[in-house]
């Protein structure tokens, strides 16, 4: 188990770069499946999850070659689908959820999928209905061997279209569904679609494969089924996630970071919600820019006076993978503030390790915290802790920056899961961090 060391207390300074979006890529590889021709896809960021599946796909009879720094060429045209079925898959897939996203690609072009029950972050229940019923409207066929906890469809006579509604707006769900879809016969429709810009990006990447989708960026896709898909170059998105976890360190530790080509246009609520918290956020071409908050930040109130709440909700609603990186930064804020954590049940079971730094918390339920700022009168402490997931232990490690003294963060390959060379690139800004 790799660990963090952080001296913490120091001011940051100087320009950063996003990675490519973690969640768009798990789709976007997953794509690759839907045709025999070459995709060529950049700006893949090298990190544990997305690594994890591009072994699922070599192993599953992908042809790859790496051309340069985040950029990949995939062949899909001969696959070894025996592999869906062994122990190597199931124990492979079991530690990736991203990988039920090849149920779709594959059910559509070869008539069957399979995953063992996938695992990932440990934020609570996270339910796969929304997929395999979608399947089943599609005209597949669902298995489960409850021993080997083994999930499966077959569609050997190939899926039909139909009309949808999602009990949920599950991104991952939508993307499978729709993966299918473009290959089934006749005319899909999905109401209450996911639209966030990461789907709308393999809406996109499809489109220019062949695919034939309307309504993309609205909750209401039409997919007109076609016989076979073609390759295609697609470069992927910033990373959204990380670009607000980089405002949160800067606001932290009152550092003054540029944050280069952030994609202004798909970062939605995230610059405005921070600016709630009384964070200064500014706009240079297609970079963000966060001057060094000397004087502190003040949380907003409503008009009538009342705490401020922030939520989340699906897009075009605030991210739930930032709700984590919000309640640490509300930690140094002038006033209080509730966060709300609506969509998973257990993301804010880590505060009681910011409680150890002395961070003023209430825990009101596994949904809700309230927040009373120290307003940096007090800093945090130094401490020793296990990072329990991605965002939680990105958050923590903002938190140990800003403190004073030399903090430890142990399971550090949680973070690795979803941010790339994370302490190269906070070296070379001015950061105190060393790798165990």
């Amino acid at each position: 188990m790799a660990t963090f060391q952080i001296e913490g207390g120091h001011s940051l300074k100087g320009e950063i770069t996003p990675q490519g979006a973690k969640n768009e890529t798990l789709q976007i590889l997953c794509a690759v499946l839907l045709t025999d021709d070459e995709v060529i896809i950049e700006n893949i960021p090298d990190i544990r999850d997305v690594n994890k599946l591009i072994g699922i796909l070599g192993n599953l009879g992908v042809k790859i070659q790496k051309l340069g720094k985040g950029k990949y060429s995939f062949i899909s045209d001969k696959l070894h689908l025996d592999y869906l079925e062994s122990e190597l898959f199931k124990e492979e897939g079991s530690s990736l959820r991203g990988s039920i996203m090849i149920v779709g690609p594959l059910l559509a072009k070869y008539g069957k999928g399979y995953i063992p029950r996938p695992g990932g972050d440990k934020i609570g229940r996270r339910r796969l209905d929304t997929h395999f019923e979608g399947f089943i409207k599609l005209g597949a066929k669902f298995r489960y061997n409850k021993e080997e906890r083994f999930y499966g469809v077959e569609a050997p006579k190939g899926l039909k279209g139909t009309y949808m509604l999602l009990e949920e707006a599950s991104v991952t769900g939508t993307a499978n569904i729709l993966m299918a879809a473009v290959l089934a016969k006749g005319i899909t429709t999905i109401y209450n679609a996911a639209c966030e810009p990461y789907l709308q990006q393999l809406c996109r990447m499809l489109v220019s494969m062949g695919a034939k989708i309307k309504g993309i960026g609205s909750n209401l896709l039409e997919i007109e089924g076609v016989e076979k898909l073609n390759g295609c170059t697609h470069r992927i998105l910033p990373d959204m996630i990380e670009i607000g976890s980089w405002i949160g360190l800067a606001a932290m530790t009152k550092s003054e970071i540029t944050i280069k080509n952030v994609s202004w246009e798909n970062l939605g609520l995230i610059p405005n919600t921070f600016r709630k918290l009384g964070i200064t956020i500014e706009k240079k071409g297609d970079d963000l820019y966060v001057p060094a908050h000397k004087d502190g930040y003040e949380v907003q109130s409503f008009i009538d006076g009342s705490i401020m709440n922030i939520s989340d909700a699906p897009w075009p609603g605030f991210t739930p993978d930032l709700l984590s990186i919000m309640l640490v930064v509300a930690t140094q804020a002038r006033g209080s503030v509730l966060i709300h954590q609506k969509m998973f049940e257990s993301r804010l079971f880590f505060v009681d390790k910011l409680i150890d730094m002395g961070a003023k918390i209430i825990l009101c339920d596994p949904h809700r915290a309230t927040i009373i700022g120290h307003d940096f009168k007090s800093t945090l402490k130094a401490t020793t802790m296990t990072s329990p997931d991605i965002r939680a232990g990105i958050s923590l490690l903002i938190a140990a920056l800003s403190a004073k003294g030399t903090s430890t963060i142990h399971n550090i390959e949680q973070i690795d899961r979803g941010y790339e060379n994370i302490d190269g690139r906070l070296k070379a800004i001015g950061a105190k961090i060393t790798r165990m």
